[in-house]
C-alpha cells in the first residue's frame, strides 16, 4: 500500500522541515505532495530544496494565495498512491498517529478515516474554549445534514482510499473544504471511521490562521454542499 501525503503550505517556514522529517520517518511506501499556496516567508525556497534532496517529494506552487481548499484541489489532482492523507504543515498533527489512522483501511472495514481530537485518551494541548464550542456547533450541524455521527468534522487528519478522493471535485477554496469533503464522502455512502489522535494545538502568536469568520463560513458550506452542489 502506497501513501500519498498531501501537505498544503502557507507561510510555515518555522515548522516545514520538521513536519517533513516526521512524515519521512513513518515506515510506509509514500510520496509527499507539497502544495505551496503563494507563501511569502521563505517557505517556497525550503520546499524547493526539500524536493531536490528527496526523490519522493513532488512540489507544486500557486502564483497567488487561494486557501487550503485550493491547495488540496491541486494536491489531490497529483496523487499516485492507494491511500491519501491530509497533513497540515504546522506541528499540530503528528504523523506518529498514521498507524492508528490506517488500521481501519488496512482491515478492510473503512473507505475513509477521520482523526478525532475529541475522543479517546490521546494527549492534546488545552487551548481555546470558544474554538471547541464552535467546532461542536459546526460538527453537529454537519452531522444533522449528512446523517453521520462524527465528533470532529473540522479535523485536519482525513484519510481516503484514492478511489474516493478521485470522485470528489473540491469547490471551496478556503477552510470550507472540511465540510465539503464530509458532505461529499457522505453522499458516496462511504464507510467512515473515527480514531483518536494526539493534538499539539497552537495559538495565534504561533501562526494559527483559522478565525471565527471561518466558522461562520463553515455553516454556509455545510448547507450549500448538502442542498445545492
Amino acid at each position: 500500500m502506497k501513501l500519498s501525503i498531501v501537505i498544503p503550505v502557507y507561510n510555515e517556514k518555522h515548522t516545514l522541515e520538521e513536519i517533513v522529517r516526521r512524515v519521512q520517518a513513518t515506515p510506509y511506501d509514500k510520496e509527499l505532495v507539497i502544495v505551496d499556496d503563494a507563501s511569502t516567508d521563505g517557505s517556497r525556497d525550503i520546499i524547493r530544496r526539500l524536493a531536490q534532496e528527496n526523490g519522493n517529494i513532488r512540489a507544486f506552487y500557486h502564483d497567488r494565495n487561494r486557501g487550503k481548499g485550493a491547495a488540496l484541489r491541486t494536491g489531490f489532482g497529483q496523487v499516485t498512491g492507494d491511500v491519501v492523507i491530509i497533513q497540515d504543515a504546522d506541528l499540530e498533527y503528528n504523523p506518529i498517529d498514521y498507524p492508528e489512522l490506517l488500521k481501519p483501511i488496512e482491515r478492510g472495514v473503512a473507505d475513509v478515516v477521520y482523526g478525532s481530537r475529541l475522543v479517546g485518551a490521546a494527549p492534546h494541548r488545552v487551548l481555546f474554549f470558544w474554538h471547541y464550542v464552535g467546532n461542536k456547533v459546526v460538527t453537529t450541524l454537519s452531522n444533522m445534514l449528512t446523517n453521520l455521527n462524527l465528533t470532529d468534522m473540522e479535523t485536519c487528519y482525513k484519510v481516503f482510499k484514492v478511489e474516493v478522493i478521485k470522485k470528489i471535485t473540491i469547490k471551496a477554496d478556503r477552510f470550507g473544504v472540511e465540510p465539503e469533503l464530509t458532505a461529499k464522502v457522505a453522499r458516496q455512502r462511504c464507510r467512515v471511521y473515527e480514531v483518536p489522535i494526539s493534538y499539539d494545538g497552537r495559538d495565534y502568536s504561533e501562526g494559527k490562521k483559522i478565525t471565527w469568520r471561518d466558522g461562520i463560513a463553515a455553516i454556509y458550506y455545510i448547507i450549500r454542499f448538502r442542498f445545492w452542489d
